[in-house]
């Protein structure tokens, strides 16, 4: 069977190849309690380990109970995009129009028929390395071109306006950025976001900002988002993370008024719709007793990374720029590698003889992955109180 060319520019998501590693293992004796084994501590996920407000829950049995289960319309229901309009005047101070906003299948979907509708064959976007892997295989998939641009801890991991005018070339339709990013948690300061949307603006391309874990930010200082600079910013963002519906594949874009109608037909033939259930019971995201919930998981969230941060530092797994926000630790672990180890062997060492899964840098981009792990503090803090005294004593052995 011949596959399209497309593939061929579309790499396997390792992260999940790892996670499959991790579950044999953790399905061995070694990890079996009843045998006096430890058991495997997922740290490579970034899954938060609290689930869907106890409002969503009801909201969705409500749905359920009543039958209200039929399609929506392909910009999703419009109590629920006024809802999120809502949530960027009281968290943000933004006027979004409920017209900009279209709810979608998931921030994949949105990320899908955003680069459906922007980007064709011949065109070139411009990405930070390290950076979220799927999101340039998104573009690929719309035969585009990432073109990944190094970012190291000097800059926080995110591209400067310099550097994207610099590499800029007639191919160039636009940027894609993370704020928050993963796997990095770090965000762009915003005077630079501004700075950097009217370089693309400029040069008549488009700036996308993935804003799934804007919710997610710890501080004030960055916790922005990027359309305030202007109604041309296409903004991605998802249920999953803020208000941990992960399973529910529920997400949304905000687009420029232009883009509306091109976005909804897109969506019309691709998804017809995102789960009726989903948005019916996202609606009570917004109420005030799940907006408390999900503030009371932020600053958990925050306690973890405050925890876990300097306990990797004194196990010399240096962690260069602190995340401020998400809930990922991005890791040079150059100083416990042996000649001719890379961060993927690594990893899979510590999953064996720690039993702590850790993602290796491979997926994020080459720059720096070889040398760079990612830990995710989506787990309890007994988790990760456990799992740091694991690789304590593992690394120890080591030297």
């Amino acid at each position: 069977m011949k596959l399209a060319n497309r593939l061929s520019s579309i790499e396997p998501f390792y992260v999940m190849e790892c996670a499959k590693a991790a579950q044999r293992i953790a399905a061995s004796p070694a990890c079996d309690p009843a045998r006096g084994g430890e058991p495997m501590i997922y740290l490579n996920i970034g899954e938060p380990d609290f689930g869907a407000p106890s409002a969503v829950l009801e909201a969705a049995h409500d749905c359920l109970a009543q039958g209200r289960t039929q399609y929506t319309q392909a910009t999703g229901l419009p109590a629920l995009r006024r809802a999120i309009s809502g949530w960027y005047a009281s968290r943000f101070g933004l006027a979004v129009d409920p017209d900009r906003i279209i709810v979608t299948a998931g921030a994949s979907a949105a990320l899908q028929l955003a680069c459906l509708a922007l980007f064709e064959r011949g065109d070139q976007v411009l990405m930070p390395d390290p950076s979220y892997p799927c999101n340039r295989h998104f573009v690929a998939a719309a035969d585009a071109e990432p073109v990944l641009l190094a970012c190291g801890p000097q800059q926080r991991f995110q591209p400067s306006a310099a550097q994207i005018e610099a590499a800029w070339t007639p191919q160039t339709r636009g940027v894609l950025l993370a704020s928050p990013s993963n796997p990095t948690g770090t965000s762009i300061e915003r005077a630079e976001m501004g700075r950097i949307v009217e370089a693309a603006r400029a040069r008549g391309g488009v700036t996308l900002v993935d804003e799934i874990y804007l919710g997610l930010s710890f501080d004030e200082a960055f916790g922005h988002s990027a359309l305030e600079h202007g109604e041309d910013v296409v903004s991605i963002n998802s249920f999953s993370k803020y208000f941990c519906m992960t399973g529910w594949r529920l997400g949304w874009l905000v687009v420029p008024p232009a883009l509306v109608a091109p976005i909804e037909r897109l969506a019309q033939n691709l998804f017809i719709c995102a789960s009726s259930l989903a948005q019916q019971a996202a609606l009570a995201c917004f109420t005030p007793a799940a907006i408390t919930e999900a503030e009371a998981r932020r600053a958990a969230f925050r306690a973890r990374r405050d925890f876990v941060v300097p306990e990797l530092e004194k196990l010399g797994l240096r962690v260069p720029v602190m995340p401020d926000g998400a809930f990922y630790a991005w890791v040079d672990a150059s100083a416990h590698l042996r000649p001719g180890q890379t961060s993927w062997e690594l990893a899979f060492e510590l999953m064996d003889s720690a039993h702590v899964a850790l993602t290796p840098g491979r997926d994020f981009g080459p720059a720096i992955a070889a040398s760079h792990l990612r830990l995710s503090y989506a787990s309890s803090l007994d988790q990760l109180e456990q799992a740091i005294a694991r690789l304590a004593r593992v690394l120890a052995a080591r030297r």
